[in-house]
């Protein structure tokens, strides 16, 4: 089984689009219908299909917040190919592919707070949380490099 990251275009937006999450994780990840939309249309926001050998699974956006910070906007995994650690592979993928950018000094993501598995799961890559985001809804983690 081979992870790999690709850049979404004309022959796999729409699959990315009908990629779905459970019905539990729902209020926790943005439709990617809409996350292409707004990469399309503000500067700096970089969008991959994750792919399981040939197949995608997965869908990823980032943004150039800064010169010398990018925050993971959106992560999922499709509910069909969940807890098989594409998601852990995915995740140490983009890492690497955003770490590649000049200046960068910050990645941060952010989670809900109340949720003990993704705070486990972004900690195990060396995020540490520094607190709430500015909204005051979501716990902020940051990898400093």
């Amino acid at each position: 089984m081979e992870i790999t990251l690709k850049k979404i275009d004309n022959s796999n937006y729409e699959t990315v689009c009908e990629l779905d999450v459970t019905e539990k994780q729902e209020e926790y990840v943005a439709c990617n219908m809409w996350s292409l939309v707004e990469a399309q249309y503000n500067h700096g926001y970089s969008c991959r299909a994750i792919y399981q050998d040939s197949t995608i699974v997965g869908f990823f956006m980032w943004v150039l917040e800064t010169p010398s910070k990018i925050s993971i906007w959106r992560f999922m995994i499709d509910k069909k190919y969940q807890n098989k650690g594409i998601g852990r592979t995915a995740l140490s993928l983009a890492i690497n592919e955003i770490k590649e950018t000049t200046e960068l000094e910050e990645i941060e993501i952010c989670y809900k707070s109340t949720n003990p598995i993704a705070k486990e799961f972004y900690s195990s890559f060396g995020f540490q949380e520094v607190g709430l985001d500015e909204d005051g809804d979501d716990m902020l983690a940051v990898i400093k490099l």
